[in-house]
């Protein structure tokens, strides 16, 4: 399977935790090379209108002024996957029943492994 294949089981798992009412938190690391994008942080936002996430942009220049933006899940796997294989090669999903984790390796195929959960609260993003 293709790494693109594989990441869409994995967002299957995400959209499932979401459903579940157990997403914690979603994170992209281990960046490829030195980019100036040194995170990408997923946030959950439970609101009366439905749920939306607070999707932030971390920078390591601290002349880059870090990014916030509150959106729909679909509209952050968009963000999610556009930075696949361009600036990470990993996503962390975390619930409060298990982790999830999304590698791409250096062939580039994905794969998906498992662990106990890291979080067994969720807190909410707060919306500045």
């Amino acid at each position: 399977m293709t790494y693109q294949e594989v990441f869409v089981l994995f967002w299957n798992q995400v959209e499932e935790s979401i459903q579940e009412g157990n997403f914690a938190k979603l994170t992209m690391a281990k960046t490829i090379g030195k980019p100036n994008l040194r995170n990408i942080f997923v946030r959950p936002i439970y609101a009366d209108d439905g749920f939306k996430v607070l999707l932030k942009l971390r920078y390591r220049s601290k002349e880059t002024e870090d990014e916030e933006n509150e959106l729909t899940i679909h509209e952050a796997f968009d963000v999610i996957n556009s930075h696949l294989k361009t600036s990470f090669s990993s996503v962390l999903l975390f619930t409060t029943t298990k982790d999830v984790t999304f590698k791409i390796n250096k062939k580039g195929a994905g794969r998906i492994t498992e662990h106990p959960p890291t979080f067994h609260d969720i807190t909410q993003a707060k919306i500045d």
